[in-house]
């Protein structure tokens, strides 16, 4: 039952060959077998699972059907979920039950779909390879000496060694694409505002965007069916109509315009990389794609200008975490100065402490007009670099990440050589572009993704490809030793 995808246990729900609650007990004893050598879970909520399948099979008993109903699913410990702890990964919120749900949340719970618990992630969704989480590192099943990436290591660590089927991540530079790839998964950043933050603790509010993790596109699709739509408690949730994302799968390719841009095969990149990104473009145009090489210029001012941003916004939102009216306290506070010092250098850990130092230095009076405003002025040339490519090509693709999976500890003294894990990734946030990424071969036995980015809104678009090329190649089937 653990191999089943999201839709191949749609279909055996529907049939009847097994119950949700039959599915949900066989994979809750898996996680509390296996987990202990992956940590990709904070909290397991076994009384919750059995309670929403026993719901969901009474539900499909009186006639109702749903992709959704009875599969199940985890949550990224940043999705608020009432009367669960919601920890962020992090000390600071070790203690907090959330009081109500997150939409993403709520939203996929009335589908009917069903919580196995709380996912592990780097502190605050803050890192590249789930390392810096308050519950210890994630490790990744093709090779436990190495890092699933991050920040949405533990939900893409538990998929990838079938604890279940799929997951919800988020991503603010990559952090659902880039431990896509580093696993062998399939992983979507929506368009920003296409999936509800509400309830969706910050990180940096204007790139944080939530979205599906799985092994297939089909999958992806199912879940991020479930996620999308506006809401109106997000004032930065777009009304824009949700479209069927799984009866698009199965359209051609014919005549489809790729754009392979040349600055993403620079000096950073492992040539073998490079040769499977090459190999999947020869694949895609077997399936009547057309390819082209384009221009994204200013590519090479992302991550000075996305280092800048993201932190300027982190030290803004977690201001929120003084000591006072929840999370971590420090014991004894001699007056509010010392109660906010301590409870803050006892609650944070050294990556989160870095940002929030660099945020606040970056926005500080002198300072703002040389760093975050010449930022935002990068970031605009980016998207208008996108704009322009998107007017020759319907979708570009390259590589999701310039290097495999990374042993554990290996970037821990050089915070920037983790950094530039996302050279790839962090553009399309910087535009608020939908990207994918998708399972295309092995390097020394650890996963490799391919990245295809789309047009505002075209997430469809970029479900299809991929379906298609996983009509056609066999990267995704793969499954790590001992899982």
């Amino acid at each position: 039952m653990h191999q089943l995808t999201l839709a191949e246990i749609a279909r055996g729900l529907a049939d009847k060959k097994f119950s949700s609650e039959e599915l949900t007990k066989v994979l809750l004893a898996r996680i509390t077998q296996l987990d202990p050598q992956l940590n990709s879970f904070i909290s397991l909520t076994e009384d919750l699972a059995l309670q929403q399948a026993k719901a969901a099979d009474a539900r499909r008993a009186n006639g109702e059907s749903g992709a959704l109903l009875g599969a199940p699913i985890a949550h990224k410990d940043l999705f608020c979920t009432q009367g669960i702890r919601t920890s962020c990964g992090s000390k600071m919120l070790d203690n907090f039950k959330a009081p109500y749900d997150a939409t993403v949340v709520a939203k996929l719970a009335a589908a009917g779909a069903v919580t196995l618990g709380k996912t592990n992630m780097d502190e605050f969704a803050m890192g590249s390879a789930n390392e810096s989480s308050y519950y210890g590192a994630v490790k990744n099943p093709w090779n436990l000496e190495h890092v699933p990436g991050g920040s949405s290591g533990g939900s893409a660590a538990a998929v990838a060694a079938r604890l279940l089927p799929a997951a919800t991540g988020t991503d603010t530079g990559g952090s659902i694409r880039q431990p896509a790839a580093l696993t062998n998964l399939t992983g979507l950043k929506p368009t920003y505002g296409r999936v509800s933050r509400w309830g969706m603790i910050a990180y940096a509010s204007s790139l944080d965007q939530g979205g599906p993790l799985a092994r297939t596109a089909e999958d992806c699709a199912i879940l991020l069916q479930g996620m999308a739509g506006f809401d109106p408690q997000d004032s930065t949730s777009i009304d824009e109509p949700v479209p069927d994302y799984s009866a698009g799968l199965n359209g051609s390719l014919q005549g489809l315009r790729i754009g392979v841009p040349k600055e993403y095969f620079s000096a950073g990149l492992d040539p073998r990389i490079a040769d499977l990104v090459m190999a999947s473009v020869e694949e895609l145009k077997k399936l009547g794609a057309v390819v082209k090489e384009i221009s994204l210029p200013n590519m090479q001012h992302a991550i000075p200008a996305y280092y800048v941003i993201a932190p300027a916004e982190a030290s803004s939102n977690l201001s929120r975490f003084d000591g006072v009216r929840f999370g971590y306290r420090c014991e004894d506070p001699k007056n509010l100065e010392d109660l906010y010092k301590r409870s803050r250098g006892e609650g944070f850990g050294p990556e989160v402490q870095r940002r929030i130092m660099v945020g606040a230095y970056a926005l500080s009076a002198g300072y703002y007009d040389a760093y975050y405003l010449k930022a935002q002025k990068i970031r605009r040339l980016i998207k208008n670099d996108f704009m322009a490519a998107f007017n020759e090509v319907d979708i570009i693709l390259g590589p999701t990440t310039p290097n495999p999976a990374w042993k554990l500890g290996a970037k821990n003294s050089d915070p920037v050589a983790a950094y530039l894990e996302d050279v790839y990734t962090i553009t399309a946030n910087l535009a608020g572009l939908p990207g994918l990424s998708m399972p295309a071969g092995f390097v020394d036995g650890l996963p490799v993704g391919v990245q295809l980015l789309a047009p505002y809104f075209q997430e469809g678009r970029l479900l299809n490809v991929a379906h298609q090329y996983q009509q056609n190649t066999d990267w995704h089937t793969r499954t790590p030793t001992g899982f």
